[in-house]
């Protein structure tokens, strides 16, 4: 099945908590939903962009899978040298989740043991490593904690 451009997006829970996480930094200030939903459009561009620039890269080097540095190279030649840092940093802490059996995608997903239910399957095939939901959520609300440090570290500079 082959998904139009209409079909790419990203999970809005995810975004709407990542945004609040950020603003609470800023006491009174909100996100308004169309906000939100543009948010989710500019990111989409950013990786089809960044994506595809690495996927040319990769196609040069005669190479089948796109690579860290594959994305690495897209990133400078498409002016974004400033991202590098941070995008390699998230590769290392990718590969230490998943050499603990953690997929973060999936632990980001993980909100509260209720969102759990009905979806064991999911549940089972992101959490090979057999943690609860308690260490689940422990693991998830230090990936926030870890990432809105880091983004605040970044509009301080």
């Amino acid at each position: 099945m082959i998904l139009g451009a209409d079909d790419l997006s990203l999970p809005k829970a995810t975004v709407q908590k990542i945004t609040t996480e950020i603003l609470q930094s800023s006491p009174g200030v909100a996100f308004a939903k169309d906000a939100r939903d543009l948010l989710i459009d500019c990111c989409v561009e950013f990786i089809k962009l960044i994506s595809s620039e690495a996927n040319e890269i990769a196609e040069n080097e005669a190479k089948k899978t796109i690579a860290t540095e594959h994305i690495d190279k897209a990133l400078r030649e498409l002016g974004f040298p400033e991202y590098v840092q941070e995008v390699l940093a998230s590769a290392g802490e990718h590969k230490e989740a998943l050499k603990v059996g953690i997929s973060p995608p999936e632990v980001l997903l993980v909100l509260d043991a209720d969102s759990l239910q009905g979806h064991e399957k999911r549940k089972n095939k992101g959490n090979p490593g057999g943690l609860t939901d308690e260490e689940l959520a422990a693991q998830q609300a230090e990936l926030f904690a870890r990432a809105t440090e880091k983004y605040n570290q970044g509009t301080a500079a």
